[in-house]
């Protein structure tokens, strides 16, 4: 009799833990945003936000994953939404995955490698672009793109895959 009362304990738990993670899935805001670095320059390619709470800041290309999307699908979208086309990626490299404290945001950063800058065609989200080197970008910076920026793990890892490029 004990163990079939805690298989009915056991399962109504799961029940419970499984509705509460649904409610807590269904509240998180996940995010993907892309460092186009262009190796013929050395440079990355920055956005400026035209309105909303980051008007007027630089940061990356992205934005919010919708439902279903995985970080890498609604980043390819995104792309396309605000500089008009995906250029030819040599290559991806996911670069971080910040998750905030309450879990309810994620942000995944990826590096993507091109060959040459190229005039980005802006949706109405962005107001100006700018190809840039990370030491001398224009400011305002978005607050997560300068806290990755500040970051030395962020930026060796950055450096590492940069000077790998060099020699290819």
């Amino acid at each position: 009799m004990d163990s079939v009362i805690r298989g009915r304990v056991f399962r109504r738990c799961l029940d419970v833990v499984s509705r509460v993670i649904t409610i807590i899935m269904k509240d998180t805001i996940v995010c993907s945003g892309a460092i186009f670095y262009a190796k013929a320059t050395n440079r990355i390619l920055l956005l400026q936000k035209s309105n909303g709470k980051h008007k007027n800041t630089w940061g990356l290309v992205g934005g919010t994953n919708e439902s279903g999307e995985t970080p890498w699908q609604g980043l390819q979208r995104e792309v396309q939404e605000e500089i008009g086309t995906l250029p030819e990626i040599i290559k991806t490299l996911p670069l971080e995955s910040f998750v905030s404290n309450d879990n309810r945001f994620n942000f995944h950063t990826y590096l993507c490698v091109i060959e040459k800058e190229f005039t980005p065609q802006l949706s109405e989200e962005h107001k100006g672009w700018a190809w840039c080197s990370i030491d001398s970008c224009p400011r305002p910076l978005h607050q997560g793109l300068r806290s990755s920026f500040g970051n030395k793990t962020i930026r060796n890892k950055l450096q590492t895959v940069f000077d790998i490029m060099d020699l290819l």
